[in-house]
């Protein structure tokens, strides 16, 4: 699917841990550090679309970056979602 054609939620974190919907919520609530890794995601994820999308100029250097950082923090907030899983 061409870049401007994606939808805004694709790569959105509810997407991503589709059977995890409920731990993506608990800790953003009760997780400051989490929340803002979240929010930090969103942030870049909603860059990157606009970049595909042409409605934003960026270098290719910029958006390999972008797209670097963005890839590393599902794994991170997957590490933090695994705390409350592991006491149920």
């Amino acid at each position: 699917m061409p870049p401007a054609c994606r939808s805004i939620r694709e790569g959105e974190l509810t997407e991503i841990f589709k059977r995890d919907r409920d731990l993506l919520t608990r800790p953003a609530r009760e997780d400051a550090h989490y929340a803002r890794l979240a929010e930090e995601y969103h942030a870049l994820n909603r860059e990157v679309h606009r970049i595909e999308a042409k409605t934003e100029a960026a270098s290719d250097e910029r958006v390999e970056t972008l797209k670097k950082q963005r890839l590393a923090l599902p794994g991170t907030l997957t590490g933090i979602m695994k705390a409350p899983r592991a006491g149920v």
